[in-house]
């Protein structure tokens, strides 16, 4: 009887601990459902939410691109249609370099070409000269320009497809009519970047026609035919979708048999508006990550009952909770430097335009004080003359009069070469090259120099071969160099007890142009090249005579180095590429 009892106790305590084995995975699996359809809906809605954020700022920032880039072309016919220069041209019927100028201008404007039309619509100029000689005279842009006063916009659909997007402006004389200048839009480059996203973006304008699209065959369509030429599935197929993917949400449209969500924002532009197709799936595999991450838990856990009286259950429950923690503060951490990136790019874009602006305004008080330093010494020299050809024609040597006439002359077509080579100097750009006799040069730029080396009394010593040493370059802005060298060594050189200069020109592997003085030598060798730097009294000097030559040495594929002599003194080398007789018969 004992034994029975014993037997009837244990059979009680093993149904006793089925039942709550059996109770435990009941309540797990229902606490699972539970969860799993809680987290379903919350995510669902957070995620879908998250997505349509997203999709808004992008959208927002696509439309705020797409206007800034028109409203910027737009200002550029208005600037052209006043240029001196193309005017002049239409005028004159001389076109020789006005495409060479439509270039220089589209570098810096980033339209995609530019082309000046004469008043027959026929193309004269443009920035893609393949298209010179085209007649244009049927188009709406140039029809619609010649009508105006104002600036034109016009959509045009491509025989190779897509559309051209063009401003186009009058140029007239007295409103008599010139021609037309048209500046092309590039948008196509925004749906090139659209290319590589995961959302169908199209750009409609007033009429409700696809003019920018992420897929080629919806242009020129409207957005219901679109979406047809992307049929959707069948109504059964669909009904099979809805109720196999469970977390789907209402679709906004079809495209491609799948559903999406469309965002649709207005472009403050001849009532262009664009809209975003966003697909439900990264919706839907962002949840079902979740709920496989929750289903693995549970498993887990399922897992785990089984030990449940196992001391090791609370320390791996510690250790996913503690992992999964470091997960969201590692995701909360990702998500503020992205955003703390765009706020720094943005920064970023703002400077740039800054800083641009402040170069072209940099660029010209640099040309202005330019013109002012160079010019003086030409008039310098003029006065001296002048007021030598006073005292000859009082004494009546009219012979020696005439030559120093002739000096002056020589003189103001120096000045206008001056300031040609500063407008060069001033917009980077360079002349024709010829050889250069660099002994002829530099015997040149010292007669120009004569009154003020004979006004000093600088002891010049000029060492120069008897063989021509040549380069190839131009002779005026070499005689600058030479000039400017001269006038800084006659100014290192005051107060000196017997003042001396010593020119020496050498022919090697370069030609080496060489001007020393015996002056008190040169302080901050690093700054010397530096615009604006000068060591000088106010009023004597803007410090730009080293910058503008160093500039020119090095257009001409040379280098402009100055060091201290050993016996004291400054020394400035010109080294140039020389003049071989081969590289002559290349030239």
């Amino acid at each position: 009887m004992s034994g029975d009892t014993t037997y009837q106790r244990k059979q009680g305590r093993m149904h006793t601990i089925s039942w709550r084995v059996r109770a435990m995975l009941l309540l797990l699996c229902v606490i699972a459902g539970v969860t799993i359809w809680v987290t379903n809906s919350y995510l669902t809605d957070r995620f879908t939410i998250n997505t349509k954020n997203r999709a808004e700022v992008r959208l927002a920032l696509y439309s705020g691109n797409l206007l800034s880039e028109l409203r910027r072309n737009a200002i550029v016919p208005q600037l052209l249609a006043r240029d001196p220069e193309l005017i002049r041209a239409l005028q004159s019927g001389d076109f020789s370099h006005s495409s060479a100028r439509l270039i220089s201008f589209v570098e810096e404007i980033g339209a995609a070409s530019l082309i000046l039309q004469d008043n027959e619509g026929r193309t004269v100029a443009a920035t893609d000269r393949n298209r010179l000689g085209e007649n244009h005279r049927q188009s709406a842009a140039f029809v619609d320009a010649l009508r105006s006063n104002t600036t034109v916009f016009t959509v045009q659909e491509r025989e190779s497809g897509g559309y051209q997007f063009t401003y186009s402006r009058k140029l007239d004389d007295l409103n008599v009519p010139l021609g037309v200048i048209q500046v092309e839009v590039d948008l196509q480059k925004f749906e090139r970047a659209w290319a590589g996203i995961s959302d169908a973006v199209l750009v409609a304008d007033s009429e409700g026609r696809i003019i920018l699209a992420t897929e080629p065959l919806w242009r020129g369509l409207t957005e219901e035919e679109a979406l047809a030429e992307q049929p959707a599935q069948g109504a059964i197929e669909r009904a099979i979708q809805a109720t196999a993917d469970w977390t789907a949400l209402p679709a906004d449209a079809y495209l491609k048999g799948q559903a999406v969500m469309r965002k649709e924002a207005r472009i403050p532009f001849r009532g262009w508006h664009m809209a975003s197709f966003t697909s439900y799936t990264n919706v839907r595999e962002r949840v079902h990550a979740v709920l496989a991450l929750e289903i693995m838990g549970f498993a887990i856990l399922l897992a785990l009952a089984f030990y449940a009286l196992s001391r090791k259950n609370a320390l791996r429950m510690a250790l996913f909770q503690r992992e999964s923690a470091s997960l969201r503060a590692l995701n909360h951490r990702l998500q503020r430097e992205i955003a703390e990136r765009e706020r720094m790019q943005a920064s970023l874009e703002v400077a740039e335009q800054t800083l641009a602006q402040s170069s072209k305004l940099a660029a010209l008080g640099e040309m202005s004080a330019a013109v002012s330093h160079e010019l003086n010494q030409p008039l310098a020299a003029m006065k001296t003359y002048l007021a030598g050809a006073r005292l000859l024609v009082r004494r009546n040597r009219h012979d020696e009069a005439l030559s120093s006439f002739k000096r002056i002359d020589d003189l103001i077509e120096r000045m206008g070469a001056i300031t040609k080579q500063l407008k060069s100097y001033a917009r980077k750009g360079g002349e024709d090259f010829h050889p250069v006799e660099l002994g002829d040069a530099v015997s040149s730029a010292l007669s120009l120099m004569e009154p003020q080396l004979r006004q000093t009394q600088v002891k010049i010593r000029r060492i120069i071969p008897d063989e021509p040493v040549q380069v190839m370059g131009d002779r005026m802005r070499i005689e600058q160099v030479v000039i400017n060298l001269l006038r800084n060594a006659m100014d290192a050189i005051k107060g000196e007890d017997e003042p001396e200069i010593e020119i020496l020109l050498a022919a090697g592997e370069t030609a080496t142009l060489t001007v020393r003085d015996n002056g008190s030598g040169i302080e901050n060798l690093d700054d010397l090249f530096e615009p604006f730097y000068t060591t000088k009294q106010p009023g004597d000097g803007v410090g730009l005579g080293l910058a503008i030559s160093s500039g020119i040495v090095n257009d001409l594929g040379g280098r402009l180095t100055a060091r201290n002599g050993q016996g004291g003194g400054a020394v400035f080398e010109v080294q140039l590429p020389i003049l071989t007789g081969e590289i002559e018969a290349a030239e």
